[in-house]
């Protein structure tokens, strides 16, 4: 039967059925043929799933992502990144990762991040004198960098997996986040010099400074959120809600770019894109059930016991796994399948969960941009009308860049720690 259950689940993807409902169909059909466990199962594990305080974070950091691109906040992040790296060689290119990070730091969302910033710099960099290729992979791979600088939707849905520390998750991945965009910083510098790609005129400190000051409002969100749940003012769904109210406040009344009449397409943009990921997850859940039953947790640790002697060599196999996964399969029912199934062999190796939930978020941050599943890259492909194949090649550096940090934070965890260990050690 297993065998019959995986051979279905390759097949619907290859025919290209959406991944949330292939995970459906083939809980439904392994429940079907399960005796003892009833056909009402299946909706009632669904309906278990998304009966979450936690997972309330999900729309409600897409929606402030979504009010941040239609109050143009976007755009005044993308003039204050200019600002600031425009006169470096590669300038557009160097702006459009350092954006990502400010991005990063409000939304939480990585598809936003792309659609948000990728309709204004794609253009604008081919306008430039940049190549299609190195516009679109720029846009799609810094993209990543809004899973892994907080907040991050996918941290949270993996603090309320595993019970570790939201806090401690966002302030682990401060670090690594920053790592790769000046990773990617460099390369782009690189690229640019090789290509010779423009720089901007170094800007006057009166334009510098009125920048600064219409950022700062957005900016603050980041600090707002993040220092709110590390000192236990509010809780993961609360700084999503926080942050929502917040950027519809400065939209409408700082900035004043956004209007009531915006806000019925806002949410029904928002309903459409929280109801993909929320459907996954439900459909995960009964997944899961199915997965107990067959206990592929048990399976899981004795396989570990019997054939892997080494914390390291446990670490790679969850990298390459998650890698392979993450092709295919968003973060959030990716996490929901198999994180419960490692965790036991990770605290027998004793791997810390916050240690192992940055390795995992930034192992299915690589997903975002290899297809058939990447979503970030057929976002930005579509935007840069360049075909997939071309895209994929265009970020295959980036996609290193990741991995070799993500390698690295694996192998020494005390650099992500550091921070989060200094600001509270009472989170471990």
């Amino acid at each position: 039967m297993g065998m019959f259950l995986v051979g279905t689940f390759v097949v619907l993807l290859l025919i290209g059925i959406p991944i949330a409902f292939v995970i459906g169909i083939v809980a439904l059909l392994g429940i079907l043929n399960i005796e003892y466990i009833p056909e009402v199962t299946v909706p009632m594990k669904m309906m278990n799933g998304l009966n979450s305080f936690v997972l309330l974070a999900v729309p409600l950091f897409i929606l402030a992502a979504n009010l941040m691109n239609s109050g143009k906040i976007s755009e005044k992040l993308v003039e204050f990144a200019l600002a600031i790296v425009g006169s470096i060689k590669g300038g557009l290119a160097q702006a459009n990762v350092l954006v990502s990070m400010m991005f990063a730091g409000v939304s939480g969302a990585s598809q936003a991040d792309t659609a948000g910033v990728g309709k204004i710099l794609i253009p604008s960099m081919k306008k430039n004198g940049y190549d299609t290729e190195t516009s679109v992979g720029v846009t799609a791979a810094s993209s990543t960098i809004g899973v892994i600088i907080p907040p991050s939707i996918p941290m949270v849905i993996f603090a309320g997996i595993t019970n570790a520390s939201v806090g401690a998750l966002f302030l682990a991945g401060i670090i690594p986040g920053v790592l790769v965009a000046l990773s990617m910083m460099i390369f782009v510098y690189i690229v640019a010099k090789k290509k010779d790609f423009k720089s901007y005129e170094r800007v006057e400190a009166s334009r510098f400074f009125k920048l600064l000051g219409e950022s700062i409002p957005a900016l603050l969100t980041p600090v707002i959120i993040v220092g709110g749940i590390v000192t236990g003012f509010f809780t993961a769904t609360e700084a999503a809600a926080v942050a929502s109210v917040y950027t519809l406040l400065i939209s409408m009344f700082f900035y004043k770019t956004l209007k009531i009449k915006d806000l019925p397409k806002i949410l029904f943009d928002t309903l459409a894109l929280s109801s993909l990921s929320l459907f996954a997850l439900a459909a995960a859940s009964a997944l899961g059930e199915l997965m107990s039953y067959y206990q592929l947790g048990i399976l899981a640790q004795e396989f570990f016991t019997d054939y892997v002697d080494a914390k390291w060599v446990f670490i790679l196999i969850t990298i390459l796994f998650f890698l392979f996964i993450g092709t295919f399969m968003d973060a959030i029912p990716a996490m929901i399948l198999f994180v419960p199934v490692i965790m036991p062999t990770a605290a027998q190796f004793g791997v810390d969960p916050v240690h192992l939930g940055l390795i995992v978020v930034m192992t299915l941050a690589v997903g975002l941009v290899t297809p058939p599943y990447g979503l970030c890259l057929l976002l930005a492909a579509k935007i840069g009308k360049l075909s997939i194949e071309r895209s994929f090649r265009a970020v295959i550096p980036y996609i290193l860049i990741v991995v070799a940090v993500l390698i690295f934070i694996a192998f020494f965890p005390d650099v992500a720690m550091h921070i989060p260990k200094l600001l509270n050690p009472d989170l471990f």
